[in-house]
């Protein structure tokens, strides 16, 4: 394709890569997830791990700010891989399959969001397991996306009488504060699309892969910005 169509797949389009890519990576604070699962006894991290896969451990990752502003410098958004003077290199559903050790999850069933799907609202109040009137105070703006405070969901966590809903709860909670963080300190509107499924043994996985090169491609197209996702 690069002989065929030369340097892009957009007419008239010059993938010349930046000097200086001003990429922003902030995290949440990670603190009380990590005390509460420290809390778990082994039925409940069982379980955990039965459902979700082994993503606890992402918690105690340490992000390496220093590599994800490198890394950004070298991301060819027309192609969607890292180009290191003449070799290419492209992230693989192979690779991000281990790196959120949800093996046991993974299935011929994968991730899409329906054109019909049920309300925020309902999806959060099925997964939390509460009532419509209890989600609905809760839910903020942030800009242009619905949150809910992972406050309320800590709460949530920690007295719910349901092991399963707990479960389901602190997963959503690593998914939008690690994985997919949109807004700092709030869980956004389309990681409960996503859980929601997960509960059909869909894999996660290739969503994850795709939003990590939108992600990638955006910053590099600007020239700054924050990077949204698994860093």
């Amino acid at each position: 394709m690069k002989l065929e169509k030369g340097e892009s797949l957009t007419k008239g389009y010059t993938s010349d890569l930046w000097d200086f890519t001003c990429i922003k990576v902030t995290q949440n604070n990670l603190r009380e997830l990590k005390e509460i699962c420290s809390q778990w006894d082994d039925e409940v991290r069982q379980l955990f791990y039965c459902n979700y896969g082994n993503l606890s451990y992402l918690l105690d990752i340490n992000v390496d700010e220093h590599l994800c502003r490198a890394l950004a410098q070298f991301w060819n958004s027309a192609y969607s891989y890292f180009t290191f003077g003449e070799v290419d290199m492209v992230p693989t559903v192979e690779e991000y399959t281990a790196l959120l050790r949800c093996l046991r999850i993974q299935m011929d069933k994968v991730y899409s969001r329906a054109a019909n799907v049920l309300t925020f609202t309902k999806k959060l109040a099925k997964i939390i397991g509460m009532s419509e009137q209890w989600v609905t105070a809760r839910i903020k703006q942030k800009g242009e996306n619905k949150c809910i405070p992972w406050k309320s969901l800590r709460g949530q966590i920690l007295a719910h009488p349901d092991t399963k809903k707990k479960v389901d709860v602190f997963t959503l909670s690593i998914y939008g504060l690690i994985i997919f963080p949109k807004a700092l300190g709030h869980i956004d509107e389309a990681v409960t699309d996503l859980l929601d499924q997960l509960d059909r043994r869909v894999t996660p996985v290739p969503v994850i892969l795709a939003e990590t090169f939108r992600s990638l491609s955006a910053c590099r197209r600007m020239g700054e910005g924050r990077f949204i996702g698994c860093a």
